[in-house]
């Protein structure tokens, strides 16, 4: 094989790659995050605390059920 058809092949490679890296860790962070959310229980009480309201559970179950709603959802 000629010189030019394996730079062809080369980069016609790397795209592929990249266009599979990207995807493939964009799936990956996605199921991720939805099984392990950034926040928790504990974590929404704290910044209640701190911003002068007093946490019920009532209102920190309606914003983790919120939460995990929009962790769900596709864009």
């Amino acid at each position: 094989m000629s010189t030019p058809v394996w730079i062809f092949i080369v980069i016609i490679a790397l795209i592929l790659g990249l266009v599979g890296g990207f995807f493939g860790a964009r799936k990956y962070m996605e199921s991720y995050l939805q099984k392990n959310p950034p926040i928790n229980e504990q974590m929404l009480r704290q910044m209640m605390l701190q911003m002068g309201q007093k946490p019920s559970e009532k209102k920190l179950n309606q914003m983790m059920t919120s939460m995990k709603a929009n962790y769900g959802k596709k864009k």
